[in-house]
This record gives structure tokens, sequence and C-alpha cells, in this order.
């Protein structure tokens, strides 16, 4: 016989047990600190000081041609990223890309990532642990140090 434990309660509300109380507490991360996951405000600004250093460099050595500022904001990223595991804007916002497992990010996380944040929507599209696309392509996270 069905009873009502079996059909549940509208007033119990919907099933949260497997909602996550933080990002980067599915994926072992402490919720903050260092370590944690880079929240939306430091990826932002982070974002923004490199493209305001892309805007300048285009501007002095490009007459500001917008195809030159993306072309440059993407060579940063992937040398930067690629080879240090953060961009200016990262550094000075103290956030560091790293692989899930810990490991360096490395060269071809460096071109991945680039390539698909210069597209835009990638980025602007994340999960719950505020992981873009970007990241998840090479298995990637932002993390605060």
């Amino acid at each position: 016989m069905v009873d009502r434990r079996d059909i549940g309660s509208w007033l119990s509300g919907p099933d949260t047990s497997g909602i996550s109380r933080y990002p980067g507490e599915r994926l072992g991360l402490p919720e903050s600190g260092s370590g944690s996951i880079a929240r939306a405000g430091r990826r932002i600004l982070a974002i923004c000081i490199d493209w305001g250093l892309s805007l300048l460099i285009s501007n002095f050595a490009f007459g500001g041609d917008e195809w030159a500022t993306l072309a440059i904001f993407g060579i940063q990223q992937i040398l930067l990223v690629g080879t240090l595991g953060y961009s200016i804007g990262h550094r000075v916002m103290g956030i560091h890309v790293v692989r899930l497992g810990g490991g360096p990010a490395g060269p071809l996380a460096g071109v991945v990532r680039a390539v698909l944040l210069c597209l835009v929507i990638p980025a602007v599209v994340f999960d719950p642990d505020h992981r873009g696309l970007h990241d998840k392509a090479m298995d990637t996270i932002l993390i605060r140090i």
C-alpha cells in the first residue's frame, strides 16, 4: 500500500540532497581562503585588467585595432596561463589556473582556454562550481592563492 512517505509532502519541499552548499564543495575544495574557487568578482576584475593591458598595447602598436586587441589578449592568455598558470590580471587578483588534480594547467590548456575565452560565450556559461566551458573543456579551475 502507498503511504504518505512514498509520495512525499509539499511541505517538505524539493529534494536538496544533491546540491552543494558552496561552489567547489563537490570538487573537495575549501569554502574560502587559499585553494577555494575564485568567485565572479575576482574573475571579472582579472579579465578587465588583462583586456585593459591588451587595449593599451594595441593602441600604441596598432592604432587601437579591435582585432589586434583580441589577438594580443589571446597571446597573453596562451603564453602566461600556459607557462605560469596565471595572467597578469589573475596575478593581481590573487587567482591561479590549475588542473582539477592540482597540477599546472600546461601549454595545451593555455591554448584551448584562450581560444574559447576569445569566443566569449564559453566564459559566460558556467556551472554551479563557477567553472566556465573553457575551464570544463580542459579540466581546469581558477582557485585563490
